[in-house]
């Protein structure tokens, strides 16, 4: 397996792994907790998963894959509520979807080359670590939440003994 090859894949399996863990958390909470922000200085579920979407197209999808940056930033944190649990699902599948399309059809040259994104210059490889970082930091935002409104272990890591050591 080339480097390119291997490096795409660990990235899709990372972006693949948060996926799966916002939805998780996703289907624990009712509509109501989707929207709920415990407090000024905090975000709700709803509104990460709105900025995850934005995130995720704006670099991926448009700044690799070519489509048209739309993103209204700004509208991803204003929205209070609006949007049904499966709709916010629905769309989060839709993004992550497209952009592992996006990253599975990079080429050695589509990784290297320098592209302007927001206020940032980045290399495709750069690009694919900032989107899969940014998506695992807000992943835990997400865990947090949802484990302080349904006060339960989410299981991301049963039956798995992490106390095995490296051989």
């Amino acid at each position: 397996m080339t480097i390119t090859a291997d490096f795409k894949e660990q990235s899709i399996y990372r972006i693949r792994e948060s996926h799966k863990r916002i939805i998780a958390c996703l289907d624990l909470l009712d509509e109501s907790q989707i929207w709920l922000k415990p407090n000024l200085a905090l975000n709700s579920t709803g509104n990460i998963v709105l900025h995850l979407c934005g995130n995720i197209t704006q670099y991926i999808i448009s700044t690799l894959g070519g489509a048209p940056d739309l993103r209204n930033r700004d509208a991803e944190f204003a929205v209070t509520g609006g949007k049904t649990k499966t709709e916010l699902k629905s769309l989060f599948n839709t993004v992550i979807e497209q952009s592992i399309l996006c990253i599975e059809r990079t080429t050695n040259e589509d990784l290297s080359v320098l592209k302007k994104v927001q206020v940032y210059e980045l290399t495709g490889v750069g690009i694919i670590i900032h989107v899969t970082e940014h998506l695992s930091y807000h992943t835990g935002q997400i865990a947090f939440l949802t484990k302080l409104l349904v006060e339960k272990d989410l299981g991301f890591y049963a039956g798995l003994d992490l106390n095995k050591k490296h051989q």
